[in-house]
């Protein structure tokens, strides 16, 4: 009986792979046409997560290459995503793939799950930040919700991904299901109306729910797929009531931002011609909000307004990224306020902006707006060469406007952050030929989310 069901759940697969090729070469107005700079992008990029993720535990580390970092579990799920992308590319083998993949699900399963501070996780949640060789709590973080939805997306991909009948592809499914239908969404919510961002030993739930548009979209819909601790469909309402509609720099589109927010949920779900209730009052889709809040940027770098140094048409993008560091000093005549790490970003309710550039901003967008983010890609590796673009492709950011005597040409990170070099790699892949979001489409758990959200048309039809 389970072979039988193995080998229609491959027929299925080969079906849509087969839909996502015929698709190939083609962007949103039916036109593509290939650079191979993506290859070299994505490869180096891809090359990240299968060098820096621990063979044993298979958790990647927040970023590289500091000293030390501990393990995002939300890079977790962007390497988990990564891998079969590798395989796609001829970069690593399918057996390669699934040792590493069953790895890591295996030791996820293994860890502890209860209320104690140094545990892993509780509820089937883990904290934001977990030690890389023994997987436990670290920086006293938060039992983040997010990081746990996003680490379930590349969960639930490779259990879509690896479904030949053999002994470790049948494990990583059952232990992929394992993972996904143990996260207790109901308890998340805290006898409130939406998921709260997060819970710890010492304080308790966060007094914050999610709500308004931001990059906790795939949040919901995993939480309303769910099995086992499925959310009432209320919670998409609260999702969606503070929404923000606005027009920013000629293009009106719901506002964030940072461009993270439109892009994480889309990394695995294709949202084009699918509609929730808001967005049919819209008369657009999620998909095509992301392109118009990636347009905003641009026109918002070459207006330039705080004037900053090398701001174009075709060197911007502004999300959350890594910074020089808080201070503050004169530089041109101006005084200038820098932060370190932060959420970065124009838009109609707020702005912060202190000159620094993040490539993944812009790699992120590129199948929601090829024509003006493989131009700008190639900028700003042509004007700032090594010094942004190294072993691992882009490094997370720079701030060509921060010049003191120790960085005479500007400041130039040397981490790369995993939760933005996933970004990179897999959306390349589906601008390519839509892989990751093809095989997504079949996966019963974001079908039923997706659903009872109250989405409907498109590729969801007859689903």
């Amino acid at each position: 009986m389970q072979t039988k069901k193995n080998i229609i759940i491959i027929f299925i697969q080969i079906i849509f792979v087969t839909i996502g090729c015929s698709q190939q070469n083609k962007s949103t107005d039916g036109s593509f046409q290939w650079d191979s700079f993506l290859d070299t992008l994505q490869s180096r990029t891809l090359q990240f997560f299968l060098d820096v993720t621990d063979s044993n535990t298979g958790l990647t580390p927040d970023r590289w290459a500091s000293l030390y970092s501990p393990s995002s579990v939300a890079a977790v799920g962007f390497a988990l995503t990564s891998y079969p992308i590798s395989v796609e590319r001829g970069i690593i083998t399918r057996n390669q793939a699934a040792q590493r993949v069953l790895n890591t699900l295996r030791f996820l399963l293994s860890l502890e799950q209860s209320e104690k501070p140094d545990a892993s996780g509780y509820k089937g949640f883990y904290y934001h930040f977990l030690t890389i060789k023994e997987g436990k709590r670290t920086w006293n973080c938060e039992l983040s919700t997010i990081d746990t939805g996003l680490l379930m997306a590349g969960v639930l991909f490779c259990q879509t991904y690896f479904v030949q009948d053999t002994n470790i592809e049948n494990n990583i499914r059952q232990f992929a299901d394992s993972l996904y239908r143990r996260v207790d969404w109901q308890w998340a919510m805290a006898g409130r109306n939406g998921i709260a961002l997060g819970w710890t030993p010492e304080r308790g739930f966060h007094s914050d729910i999610w709500d308004g548009y931001d990059e906790a979209m795939i949040l919901y819909i995993l939480a309303l797929g769910s099995p086992t601790y499925p959310v009432p469909e209320f919670v998409w309402e609260t999702w969606t009531k503070p929404y923000l509609w606005a027009n920013f720099y000629g293009y009106k589109f719901l506002s964030f931002a940072p461009l993270f927010g439109h892009q994480f949920s889309h990394c695995w779900i294709d949202f084009k011609g699918i509609h929730d209730e808001y967005m049919r009052g819209k008369g657009i889709d999620y998909f095509e909000n992301s392109r118009r809040a990636t347009y905003s940027q641009q026109a918002y770098a070459k207006e330039n307004p705080a004037k900053f140094k090398d701001y174009s048409d075709t060197i911007w993008g502004f999300t959350a990224c890594d910074g020089s560091k808080d201070t503050s000093f004169i530089i041109d005549g101006k005084r200038r306020k820098f932060e370190g790490y932060a959420a970065r970003g124009p838009s109609i309710d707020w702005t912060n902006d202190d000159g620094t550039i993040a490539p993944t901003a812009v790699g992120g967008s590129i199948p929601f707006a090829p024509e003006i983010c493989i131009p700008t890609l190639k900028a700003i590796r042509n004007k700032y060469d090594n010094l942004v673009f190294r072993k691992y492709g882009f490094i997370d950011a720079f701030n060509p406007t921060y010049r003191t005597p120790e960085h005479p040409n500007g400041w130039f990170d040397n981490d790369y952050l995993g939760i933005d070099q996933g970004p990179i790699a897999i959306m390349i892949e589906n601008y390519r030929n839509s892989f990751v979001w093809n095989l997504m489409k079949i996966n019963p758990y974001i079908i039923k989310g997706l659903r009872r959200a109250g989405f409907k048309g498109g590729w969801l039809e007859g689903k």
